[in-house]
Protein backbone atom coordinates (compact mmCIF):
# COMPACT_ATOMS: atom_id res chain seq x y z
CA UNK A 1 0.00 0.00 0.00
CA UNK A 2 1.15 3.17 -0.70
CA UNK A 3 2.32 5.97 1.88
CA UNK A 4 -0.23 8.03 1.09
CA UNK A 5 -3.00 5.73 1.10
CA UNK A 6 -1.74 4.55 4.38
CA UNK A 7 -2.07 8.64 5.67
CA UNK A 8 -5.63 8.77 4.11
CA UNK A 9 -6.99 5.80 6.05
CA UNK A 10 -5.14 6.81 9.12
CA UNK A 11 -6.49 10.34 8.92
CA UNK A 12 -10.21 8.76 8.10
CA UNK A 13 -9.96 6.10 11.19
CA UNK A 14 -8.62 8.92 13.77
CA UNK A 15 -11.05 11.76 12.39
CA UNK A 16 -14.08 8.83 13.22
CA UNK A 17 -12.63 7.79 16.37
CA UNK A 18 -12.34 11.60 17.29
CA UNK A 19 -15.66 12.33 16.66
CA UNK A 20 -17.19 9.59 19.03
CA UNK A 21 -14.80 9.96 21.69
CA UNK A 22 -15.54 14.06 21.43
CA UNK A 23 -19.23 13.02 21.88
CA UNK A 24 -19.31 10.52 24.21
CA UNK A 25 -17.46 12.91 26.29
CA UNK A 26 -19.12 15.55 25.91
CA UNK A 27 -21.59 16.94 28.83
CA UNK A 28 -25.17 16.21 27.38
CA UNK A 29 -27.50 13.58 28.25
CA UNK A 30 -27.02 9.95 27.02
CA UNK A 31 -30.28 10.00 24.94
CA UNK A 32 -29.05 13.13 23.07
CA UNK A 33 -25.23 11.87 22.74
CA UNK A 34 -26.70 8.74 21.22
CA UNK A 35 -28.55 10.30 18.66
CA UNK A 36 -26.12 12.57 17.84
CA UNK A 37 -23.65 9.41 17.75
CA UNK A 38 -26.43 7.93 15.67
CA UNK A 39 -26.67 10.43 13.22
CA UNK A 40 -22.50 11.07 12.85
CA UNK A 41 -22.65 7.09 12.24
CA UNK A 42 -25.09 7.25 9.47
CA UNK A 43 -23.43 9.91 7.70
CA UNK A 44 -20.09 8.09 8.13
CA UNK A 45 -21.94 4.79 6.89
CA UNK A 46 -22.72 7.35 3.82
CA UNK A 47 -19.83 8.25 2.75
CA UNK A 48 -18.01 5.36 2.83
CA UNK A 49 -20.81 3.48 0.89
CA UNK A 50 -19.99 6.28 -1.74
CA UNK A 51 -16.09 5.93 -1.29
CA UNK A 52 -16.83 1.90 -2.00
CA UNK A 53 -19.10 2.63 -5.15
CA UNK A 54 -16.71 5.22 -6.67
CA UNK A 55 -13.72 2.19 -6.29
CA UNK A 56 -15.88 -0.02 -7.49
CA UNK A 57 -16.61 2.08 -10.87
CA UNK A 58 -13.14 2.97 -11.13
CA UNK A 59 -13.71 6.84 -10.39
CA UNK A 60 -10.23 7.06 -8.87
CA UNK A 61 -8.14 5.48 -10.31
CA UNK A 62 -5.58 8.11 -12.60
CA UNK A 63 -4.76 6.83 -15.60
CA UNK A 64 -0.97 7.19 -15.44
CA UNK A 65 -0.93 4.55 -12.52
CA UNK A 66 0.37 1.33 -13.27
CA UNK A 67 -2.66 -0.84 -13.87
CA UNK A 68 -2.05 -3.74 -11.50
CA UNK A 69 -0.58 -1.83 -8.71
CA UNK A 70 -3.80 0.59 -9.28
CA UNK A 71 -5.93 -2.56 -8.97
CA UNK A 72 -4.40 -3.73 -6.03
CA UNK A 73 -4.93 -0.31 -3.88
CA UNK A 74 -7.99 0.16 -5.22
CA UNK A 75 -8.94 -3.44 -3.88
CA UNK A 76 -7.16 -2.80 -0.25
CA UNK A 77 -9.03 0.47 -0.05
CA UNK A 78 -12.70 -1.14 -1.22
CA UNK A 79 -12.14 -4.05 1.62
CA UNK A 80 -11.13 -1.52 4.20
CA UNK A 81 -14.05 0.87 3.57
CA UNK A 82 -16.18 -2.48 3.58
CA UNK A 83 -14.85 -3.27 7.11
CA UNK A 84 -15.27 0.17 8.57
CA UNK A 85 -18.68 0.14 7.36
CA UNK A 86 -19.13 -3.17 9.20
CA UNK A 87 -18.16 -1.52 12.27
CA UNK A 88 -20.24 1.66 11.89
CA UNK A 89 -23.52 -0.56 11.28
CA UNK A 90 -22.33 -2.04 14.54
CA UNK A 91 -22.40 0.45 16.35
CA UNK A 92 -24.99 2.22 14.96
CA UNK A 93 -27.21 -1.20 15.80
CA UNK A 94 -25.48 -0.89 19.55
CA UNK A 95 -26.78 2.77 19.80
CA UNK A 96 -30.47 2.11 18.76
CA UNK A 97 -30.46 -1.15 20.85
CA UNK A 98 -29.62 1.21 24.18
CA UNK A 99 -32.15 4.32 23.27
Amino acid sequence: MSKSSKTFWAFMTGAAVGSILGILYAPDKGENTRNKLFYQLQKYRDQLQGLISDLIEGKEIPETMAKSEGKKVVNEAREKAERLLEDVESMMSQIKAKA
